[in-house]
């Protein structure tokens, strides 16, 4: 049987030239900033999203981390969104490790209003320094949605005006500058950090980086050591995220021309509810109406049929599905027709009246 893998674009195999340029990369030790392909990464994607400087890491949660307690002190108050990933799928990593505290505000299909933000913005005194706002883009929780340049740059300059920086979680920073048509530079230009991954849409095994100013990855360096995440011969897996950024960023339509597809498709099975509008980016999500079936089920279902979904947050009746790098237009057709099927055997709604 034939899987379709729709649980995440974390899923995505490296591509022939990724592993040819991993068996012949120059490496060094990384640790001593002597490994040179991992310098000629940092290089590059520093330069990509238009920022002075950028250290490797392990994933894009270790990124987070880095961009996070490289500018804040113990104690300090950080305001993100509620549905942040940062907030949601890092197990607190950032408030248990840099003893700060979450501010949280409505996330508002993706960007928090301005309103929002001022208002969480603490008064000097007796209450917690607020010190950060973290921002996500495209937005994982939200299906997908991405912030446009517009308001990336309003809520930075009313963190600047107040004396805040910005931290952008841009796993999907690519996806998307893709889906808005723009430069990831004007994107990342309002924030003072940003992190992005390798290993999602872009394809490669291992590695996200963390861009910023020169003295603030300096910091970030620290933190990493901290953290345990220092490497040595990095240079094997940063030869393939070089790969990845250089050819990969360019193919990242395919994947929203996919995912728009199936949003349609969705659209039009009985029993799955979704707005197909609003599906801009490589995620799409989506609800089976009780009345046939419960998420839980029609998961595993599918799964039985060789089509793997996703729940977002644990118990979530919300279901997620992300095209890919080896996701092709003919199985988008197959996965609609195996969730067609799975919808038809599905238990037959109520007439009204009976």
């Amino acid at each position: 049987m034939k899987l379709i893998e729709l649980r995440s674009d974390t899923f995505t195999l490296p591509t022939p030239a990724m592993r040819r340029a991993m068996a012949d990369a120059e490496v060094g030790d990384d640790q001593y900033g002597e490994d040179p392909t991992v310098n000629r990464l940092e290089k590059r994607a520093a330069e990509v999203v238009g920022k002075e400087a950028a250290v490797y890491v392990a994933s894009g949660m270790l990124g987070n981390l880095c961009g996070v307690l490289s500018q804040t002190e113990r104690g300090d108050e950080v305001i993100l969104g509620d549905l942040a990933h940062i907030y949601q799928n890092e197990m607190g990593a950032s408030f248990v490790v840099g003893s700060i505290v979450p501010r949280l505000v409505p996330n508002r299909e993706g960007c928090p209003s301005l309103d929002d933000v001022t208002a969480a913005i603490r008064p000097a005194g007796m209450y917690p320094r607020t010190s950060l706002v973290c921002l996500e883009n495209s937005h994982n929780n939200c299906g997908g949605a991405v912030l446009t340049v517009a308001e990336t740059a309003a809520v930075a300059e009313l963190a600047h005006h107040r004396g805040l920086r910005v931290h952008l979680d841009g796993a999907r920073i690519f996806n998307a500058a893709v889906a808005l048509n723009v430069d990831p530079k004007e994107l990342c230009a309002p924030a003072d950090t940003v992190q992005y991954c390798f290993s999602k849409g872009l394809a490669a095994p291992v590695g996200s980086i963390l861009c910023g100013s020169g003295d603030t990855i300096a910091k970030a360096r620290r933190v990493r050591k901290l953290l345990g995440g220092a490497m040595r011969q990095a240079g094997v897996i940063a030869a393939a995220a070089l790969v990845a950024l250089e050819e990969m960023r360019g193919r990242l339509g395919d994947d929203h021309r996919n995912a728009k597809a199936f949003a349609e498709g969705l659209a039009r099975i009985p029993g799955i509810r979704i707005d197909a509008h609003r599906v801009v980016t490589n995620i799409v999500s989506f609800e089976v109406d009780a009345d046939f079936t419960d998420a839980a089920a029609f998961q595993k279902s599918c799964a039985e049929r060789g089509l793997r979904v996703s729940r977002y947050l644990g118990n979530s009746p919300r279901l997620r599905a992300v095209t890919h790098y080896g996701i092709e237009r003919s199985d988008i057709d197959d996965a609609l027709a195996i969730i067609e099927t799975v919808m038809s055997g599905a238990r037959t709604p109520v007439a009204a009246g009976d």
